[in-house]
């Protein structure tokens, strides 16, 4: 096949050229987005799920339809390094502009004073770093140092300049489950502020399937702030369409075993499915793709996957952290030995090793810190990654 007309898109963050699978969401957000330019009340949103499949991509097809219905839109990666301060200013300012009011230079002006309060009283600190704002800070306002009090304020002021223009606003956050308690508090407590005041700003947020954990231990009504929706690997019908699709505007096809095929070695993870697709499409001989083909390329996309997807995380494990994930693969329950979509016990993992589980704690939570792997309830952890362990087992 021309490896110039592959239509597969395996990159990070990359939209596929078919999203199957998700219209559901977009039906819904959709939804949001009239009723909140109508004046009803609606909750901000909330996407979990493992890594691989398409929450970012996700994101930003939920931004474009902010776009199309000419709101302000930023967009915004949580670091576990970082303040929320600076890159949220960043997503403000250009949700604020892409507005277009005339008259923003006080809004704006807030948004400055938000960024610059993260220096504080440091005035050679704030001259070497500028958020990019032409309009004069305001002080007194959104910079009293508190997070959550400046954040309740910055965002009220966002709101009311998005109600005065009969627009919106949408806050975009990836990786939304690597924010500072302190930083996820304010966040809830500003959502929950204009959600009360009527105002139209939302937050739609990305990370891991523990993300609702991190907002519930942060506030305890935000089970009922968000609206939460779990992105999962496809279904047999919706994987086909995300092959077929690109396939058939090349004039290509897979044959019924093909398919089959490549669901079995994918899962059904989006991610892997352009992967295996890219690398399938660029050895076949010719159309239709046959199981046979499938058979030849997939060893070539598990060596791709190994070194990109699966070996620079584990690369980015210490000696013991790498026997703790090796132990996570050996205690992967019989039905589902991937341990894709499951987990594993804490103290199975510690059998395996032939530990305590109090002596595994620092490279427990070391992992969960990486984001290598994560904890929904408690004694219980899983990998981030799915087919993680089906790779550990592989190249142990």
């Amino acid at each position: 096949m021309d490896p110039v007309r592959n239509p597969y898109a395996p990159g990070a963050g990359q939209r596929p050229p078919e999203l199957a699978g998700r219209d559901e969401q977009l039906r819904a957000f959709d939804v949001v987005l009239e009723r909140i330019a109508r004046g009803r009340p609606e909750r901000s949103l909330v996407l979990t799920g493992l890594r691989g499949v398409g929450k970012t991509v996700l994101l930003n097809a939920l931004r474009s339809a902010a776009v199309r219905r000419s709101w302000g839109t930023g967009k915004l990666e949580a670091r576990p390094d970082q303040s929320l301060r600076r890159p949220l200013s960043g997503a403000l300012h250009q949700a604020v502009r892409e507005l277009g009011h005339p008259d923003a230079d006080h809004v704006l002006g807030v948004i400055r004073s938000f960024a610059e309060r993260e220096a504080g009283h440091d005035a050679k600190l704030r001259e070497r770093w500028s958020p990019g704002i032409d309009a004069p800070a305001v002080r007194g306002r959104a910079d009293s140092g508190d997070v959550e009090i400046d954040l309740v304020e910055l965002m009220t002021d966002v709101g009311g300049l998005a109600a005065d223009l009969g627009r919106g606003v949408a806050v975009f956050i990836d990786e939304m489950q690597d924010l500072g308690p302190a930083d996820v508090s304010a966040l809830c407590a500003a959502c929950h502020e204009v959600s009360q005041s009527g105002l139209p700003v939302i937050v739609v947020g990305a990370g891991l399937p523990h993300l609702p954990a991190v907002l519930s231990a942060s506030k305890s009504y935000s089970e009922r702030l968000f609206s939460y929706q779990r992105i999962d690997r496809l279904t047999r019908a919706e994987a086909d369409r995300a092959l077929g699709a690109p396939a058939a505007e090349e004039d290509a096809a897979y044959d019924d075993d093909a398919l089959a095929a490549m669901y079995d070695a994918t899962g059904g993870y989006p991610y892997f499915i352009q992967a295996y697709g890219k690398t399938v499409w660029d050895l076949a001989p010719r159309s239709p793709i046959t199981a046979a083909d499938v058979a030849v390329g997939a060893p070539e996309a598990e060596r791709e996957l190994a070194v990109g997807f699966f070996g620079s995380r584990y690369e980015r494990a210490t000696p013991g952290e790498r026997d703790y994930l090796r132990a996570m693969a050996d205690a992967a329950p019989a039905e589902d030995p991937d341990n894709s979509v499951g987990d594993v016990a804490t103290a199975d993992v510690a059998s395996v090793l032939g530990k305590k589980p109090q002596s595994l704690s620092p490279a427990r939570d070391s992992l969960l810190k990486k984001g290598l792997i994560y904890s929904a309830e408690r004694g219980r952890i899983a990998f981030t990654v799915p087919h993680f362990g089906r790779y550990l087992r592989r190249h142990g």
